[in-house]
C-alpha cells in the first residue's frame, strides 16, 4: 500500500508501508533546481517516516545533468546518510542508454556505505529492499536479546 506524498515536474514521491520511499520519475528534461526540490522532499519523507530505504523507478527519466550528479554525490547522499540513516537504494533502470550512464556516474561516485543495486523490475527491487529490512530487524532483535547483552569488558558491536 502506498501513499502519495509529493508531486512535481520531476515525478511522484510515495511512502510505501513496506518501509521504503518510492521515487516515480516522469519523462522530460529537468533543471538542477527541479531535481534539488524533488530530492529535498525525498529527504523530508525519509526523516518523517523513519524510512531508511529508497526505490527509485527511473522509467523514462532523462539523464541527470552533470551538476545534478555532483550535487547528489557530494551533498544530498551524505545528508541522507546522516540525517535519515539511509544507506540502501534500489534502482529500477530506465530504457535510455544515456540515462544508464548518468546513473552509473552517481553510483560510482557515491560516498562509502551507500549501497545501490540495479534491477529490471519493481518486483525484484522490492524483494531486495525487503531482504535488507528483514536483515536489519533481525540484527537489532539479536542485539537486544539478553543472550547478546554486553558483559563487562566486552565490546558491543552490531554483529557480536
Amino acid at each position: 500500500m502506498e501513499k502519495l506524498y509529493f508531486e512535481s515536474t520531476a515525478g511522484r514521491l510515495y511512502y510505501n508501508q513496506a518501509g521504503y520511499v518510492r521515487l516515480a520519475w516522469l519523462p522530460g528534461r529537468l533543471t538542477l533546481a527541479d531535481i534539488q526540490t524533488y530530492y529535498e522532499q525525498v529527504l523530508a519523507l525519509l526523516i518523517s517516516t523513519g524510512s531508511h530505504r529508497i526505490l527509485s523507478e527511473h522509467g523514462q527519466r532523462s539523464p541527470l545533468p552533470a551538476d545534478a550528479q555532483q550535487w547528489l554525490t557530494t551533498n544530498w547522499i551524505p545528508r541522507a546518510q546522516t540525517m535519515a540513516g539511509t544507506h540502501h537504494c534500489a534502482i529500477v533502470e530506465g530504457a535510455n542508454p544515456m540515462h544508464r550512464l548518468s546513473t552509473q556516474s552517481v553510483v560510482s561516485a557515491a560516498p562509502a556505505g551507500f549501497v545501490f543495486k540495479r534491477f529490471d523490475t519493481i518486483r525484484e527491487a522490492e524483494g531486495w529492499l525487503a531482504g535488507w529490512r528483514g536483515l536489519i530487524t533481525e540484527l537489532y532483535r539479536r542485539r537486544a536479546s539478553p543472550a547478546h547483552a554486553k558483559k563487562p569488558g566486552q565490546s558491543a558491536g552490531l554483529f557480536s
